[in-house]
């Protein structure tokens, strides 16, 4: 490094409450570097939002998937870090939320999209746009993650009109070919 900079300045900018670096570049070119200083005090805490979507996700997802979940949504833990399976599992542990069990059973409370649209025999699109459309009940705590639905809801009568509304109209077809070949058998 000492090739390339010739000196680094710590300067506290107490106005702006922030540290700034000014880097000296051989060559003569000079950048300054503004860091956040934090304040007296200061904790550096995980978002209410962050955990409220931990909260909703423990219902489908381990705690792998979930910090994979996060990541792929740009969310950073209370220190700036990317989620592993211990930063989720830590924070499940400190705001006491349960962890995840698949049901013994295998008849979940829960549902992923397609496990609910393979439950309704409807196509995940199909869902999505109703679940979107606030037809039936189901939660969507992340903008890029996976839509939570209870199987209960499921099951009542707004639901498999909906159904019966798709099925009917013959432009768009709503369950699943038959002759369609899965690529991934343990998702269906």
């Amino acid at each position: 490094m000492r090739t390339v900079i010739q000196e680094v300045v710590a300067d506290i900018d107490d106005e702006a409450s922030g540290i700034v670096l000014p880097i000296h570049w051989i060559g003569g070119v000079h950048t300054e570097l503004r860091l956040p200083k934090r304040r007296r005090g200061q904790r550096n805490a995980t978002s209410a939002d962050i955990i409220a979507a931990i909260r909703q996700l423990v219902l489908i997802a381990s705690d792998d998937l979930i910090a994979g979940i996060l990541n792929r949504n740009g969310l950073v833990t209370g220190h700036g870090n990317r989620w592993t399976r211990e930063r989720v599992t830590a924070h499940r542990s400190h705001h006491k939320i349960p962890v995840f069990r698949p049901a013994l059973d295998g008849i979940e409370p829960y549902l992923n999209l397609n496990k609910a649209a393979r439950l309704l025999d409807v196509s995940p699109k199909t869902l999505r746009l109703v679940a979107e459309s606030g037809e039936i009940r189901g939660t969507h705590p992340l903008p890029d993650g996976p839509w939570i639905f209870k199987r209960s809801e499921l099951g009542k009568p707004e639901a498999q009109r909906i159904v019966r509304r798709a099925r009917q109209n013959p432009k768009y077809p709503a369950g699943w070919h038959p002759d369609q070949q899965n690529l991934f058998a343990s998702t269906r």
